[in-house]
């Protein structure tokens, strides 16, 4: 088990901290009249970035930042932002979720190393229902604007840890194990790597992802980039939401036949069956937490440009928010059947042992937090991780007994579209 690094926020004396201890933060919130995107607002670096039709926040700076690991990775975060919360000096003239001083995160997927990160931007912008406010820790500007992003240059592809051959032949020893009864579902994962002739600018792919996928939630912490269709939860004055997603199949871009094919992912069974464990497991870990829930007792089809999902939106009310943060509740639902399996033991041991890869922080709760612990966690999918010129693209799917390895292949593929689109220059 590994303790945590903290960071201070090195611009502002006022934040100097010790790894446990943060100093007070100065804290300031004001509404501004600006109705730019905010994207268009990002310098190129240290920014972070959570948005859905062009609401939600942007960040960039750094006031104060850990990094934890292991297991205790999402109780160190917690605890840290807990204390960073009691000493900060917070004026909110807004009141809206997201106003005052925020967090952003990213933790990883496994516990084994767990390389996870937290982090308070100097400065936030946040927009909601017509609403723009500016938050700023310390002395730190908001005169500038963002340049604008160049597009990456000379985008390579090529295989990460396995070609497809090799994955589908561990997709196959995967659907025999659970034929054997070993457990009833794996989520596999496949990596991609891109590599461009020089540094990307990350602006570039959410730009475009912000635009092809409007309806997903854009992201970007510390070089995790994506845009996710699935909220792991959120929680707002006292009521949680989860979005669940689990069945995938591929659009052709014919409406006509891809309201046949939504009518047919709506009757798999075997995507039904992969999706009423997913739905099980986020409501047996929200339940302890809730006073009362809603669990619909089908999926709906939620059409995305590229593939359609079966999806499931659970909710509830909270009944210990003032002892249990969003990110706590990130953490109970974490793995969840849609990105590990099913029973989660099982399958995580299975994906340590035959998937062949670090995710990083691939599939992990990536989101932010407010100082009530209300925010908005989502799963890191349609996803990559960015260093230098360097771009690890990510996608899972969901094996049952009935999953076929060609087939899982392909699903795969249509996964990685978003991100491998976002990083060309048509």
């Amino acid at each position: 088990m590994t303790s945590p690094a903290a960071t201070p926020a090195s611009p502002d004396p006022s934040s100097a901290a010790g790894p446990s201890s943060p100093v007070g933060l100065s804290v300031h919130t004001v509404e501004i009249d600006d109705d730019d995107p905010l994207l268009s607002l990002l310098p190129t670096d240290q920014t972070v970035t959570w948005l859905r039709r062009d609401e939600g926040l942007v960040g960039w700076g750094v006031a104060a930042e850990i990094r934890p690991r292991g297991i205790t990775r999402f109780s160190d975060a917690d605890k840290w932002w807990t204390e960073t919360v009691a000493r900060a000096d917070v004026r909110d003239e807004v009141n809206e979720p997201g106003s005052g001083l925020v967090c952003f995160g990213s933790f990883a997927f496994a516990d084994d190393p767990g390389d996870s990160v937290l982090t308070v931007p100097r400065v936030v912008v946040g927009r909601r229902a017509g609403r723009t406010w500016l938050t700023r820790v310390g002395d730190a500007s908001y005169d500038v604007r963002g340049d604008e992003a160049e597009a990456p240059e000379g985008v390579v592809f090529s295989d990460g840890a396995m070609d497809g051959e090799h994955w589908m032949a561990v997709v196959a020893e995967a659907v025999r194990r659970i034929t054997a009864g070993a457990l009833d579902k794996v989520v596999l994962a496949r990596d991609l790597v891109a590599t461009a002739a020089r540094r990307i600018d990350v602006r570039w792919p959410l730009n475009r992802l912000a635009t092809s996928y409007p309806m997903c939630w854009t992201f970007h912490v510390d070089g995790l980039f994506g845009a996710t269709p699935e909220m792991l939860v959120r929680r707002e004055r006292g009521l949680v939401t989860s979005r669940v997603l689990a069945g995938t199949i591929r659009r052709t871009g014919d409406d006509e036949r891809d309201l046949a094919l939504a009518a047919t992912l709506a009757r798999s069974s075997k995507d039904l069956e992969e999706h009423e464990y997913a739905v099980r497991s986020v409501a047996d870990s929200l339940e302890p937490h809730c006073s009362s829930m809603n669990v619909p007792e089908s999926p709906f089809v939620l059409h995305l440009p590229n593939v359609m999902h079966l999806a499931t939106d659970v909710a509830g009310v909270v009944h210990d928010a003032t002892t249990v943060s969003s990110l706590q509740l990130a953490a109970s639902l974490h793995p969840s059947a849609a990105v590990g399996g099913t029973p989660t033991g099982a399958a995580v041991a299975l994906i340590s042992e035959i998937e062949g890869m670090d995710r990083g922080r691939y599939a992990g709760p990536v989101g932010w937090m407010d100082t009530t612990g209300d925010g908005e966690w989502g799963i890191a999918l349609r996803s990559a991780e960015l260093t230098g010129s360097s771009v690890r693209l990510f996608a899972g799917c969901g094996i049952v007994a009935d999953s076929d390895p060609e087939a899982e292949l392909a699903e795969s593929q249509a996964k990685l579209v978003p991100v491998r689109d976002s990083l060309t220059a048509g």
